[in-house]
């Protein structure tokens, strides 16, 4: 029998055939790689905790060690409870164990939802990396919605009036899907109260339901996000988790609450994760139930952490601007949105033409690994970045935040000395963009 020849192209799904491996991945391998060869990286391109899992977590987990039986798709009925009521405490949303789904990592849970839900995906861009490769593996409709820095990177009510009133009619009668990530991925940057009110008002008008993206809402620096779900409860979907927050990003856990009228599509969505995944690690599940729960220690955790990065990302900025790079002061998280336009002439005559080049010119010659803004949805052309600033020793970090009086702003010179390779990774950047011909 003559040997079948294989043409790999012509056996991979149309869906995935242009798709790469992850952008925030890639960086944070190519990182790892000029480490091992030697080289010194700060390491800005992945956005990874860097503060350890509070400790009463951890034991939770250690004691936990021995659960193995599989848990029921949805979650822990225990761990829905602590959830539901960690919503309705921190976001002001009254919901019932029967509407949260616990599923491994929020990133899994967004890429369920495109695939059950039947209809328009809608983007902003900037937006994190993941949400329009994964609509595009499930072949949706998509539409983009982009901002500017003038707008600080977010959807404005003027932008959404501007999008509704131009959708095409096949759209206008159909419900969609509109992704919002708050504090903003790649921006640090949230919404003000009233323009989520306003944001409400018009999706409630036009059926569009709102997925909003808070996995990084307990990190708004002053401890004061606010959920949209609070001015649109029957059409939003809130998305959280321990990656960010509680410094678990590896356990892979994520959480979606539903409202009651939308818990048809919850239903479905655990239908398609019982033929996947089929549940989340059964140890992680009841850990977290210590994490969701609260208390003392983790809000001693969260005041820390929170004093931490806005301290951090002060001092950042305040380097960037002095060497006229634009960037919002960030909110939350721990990311800023970089724009590089003031250095557009002197980076295209040494030909450094898209965000991508400069990125890469950046990491070969200074060591600073940035993600190119065109990873989160922006023109090649536009010189943008994103900075994630978590390159630093989080458990020492916290030591020395947790010698300050509670309530008590950090001083000016606790980033140079608890976190020096960001401040030193930053004024590399200026230096480099002072030092082009």
């Amino acid at each position: 029998m003559e040997k079948l020849e294989l043409n790999p192209t012509e056996l991979i799904n149309p869906l995935v055939q242009d798709l790469q491996e992850s952008d925030t991945l890639a960086i944070n391998e190519l990182s790892k790689q000029l480490i091992a060869q030697g080289k010194k990286v700060y390491k800005f391109g992945l956005g990874q905790s860097p503060f350890p899992v509070p400790d009463n977590v951890v034991e939770a987990l250690r004691l936990n060690a021995p659960q193995k039986d599989y848990l029921p798709v949805k979650g822990l009925p225990q761990l829905r409870e602590v959830v539901a009521d960690f919503y309705r405490r921190k976001n002001g949303i009254d919901v019932r164990p029967e509407c949260i789904l616990i599923g491994p990592g929020s990133k899994e849970l967004v890429f369920l939802l495109q695939l059950v839900f039947e209809g328009e995906i809608i983007i902003v861009s900037p937006c994190w990396v993941s949400y329009i490769p994964q609509a595009k593996i499930l072949g949706k409709k998509i539409s983009i919605i982009h901002s500017s820095f003038e707008n600080k990177w977010h959807l404005t009510p003027k932008l959404f009036k501007e999008f509704l009133k131009n959708r095409s009619p096949e759209n206008i009668s159909k419900p969609a899907f509109m992704i919002l990530n708050y504090p903003g991925n790649p921006d640090g940057v949230s919404f003000k109260t009233e323009d989520l009110i306003e944001i409400a008002a018009l999706a409630r008008e036009h059926n569009v339901f709102i997925l909003s993206d808070e996995i990084y809402g307990q990190l708004h620096h002053k401890g004061e996000h606010v959920s949209i779900g609070k001015f649109y409860p029957e059409g939003t979907v809130i998305s959280s988790g321990l990656s960010k927050w509680c410094g678990a990003g590896g356990w892979r856990l994520g959480t979606f609450c539903f409202p009651k009228n939308l818990e048809w599509l919850a239903d479905k969505i655990a239908v398609v994760a019982s033929e996947t995944y089929t549940s989340v690690s059964a140890p992680i599940q009841y850990a977290a139930i210590e994490a969701f729960k609260g208390g003392a220690q983790i809000e001693d955790y969260l005041s820390n952490v929170r004093k931490i990065l806005s301290r951090l990302a002060s001092d950042c900025v305040k380097i960037l601007r002095q060497a006229n790079v634009k960037v919002h002061d960030p909110v939350g998280g721990f990311y800023l949105f970089l724009d590089f336009s003031n250095f557009k002439q002197k980076l295209n005559a040494n030909n450094i033409t898209t965000s991508k080049e400069f990125c890469a010119r950046l990491l070969e010659e200074t060591g600073v690994a940035v993600l190119h803004g065109s990873s989160f949805s922006r023109a090649e052309d536009e010189f943008t970045a994103r900075m994630a600033y978590v390159d630093f020793d989080g458990a020492s970090a916290l030591n020395a935040a947790r010698m300050v009086t509670l309530n008590t702003p950090l001083d000016e010179g606790y980033s140079n000395a608890n976190c020096p390779k960001v401040i030193e990774g930053v004024t590399k950047i200026t230096e480099w963009l002072k030092n082009l011909k």
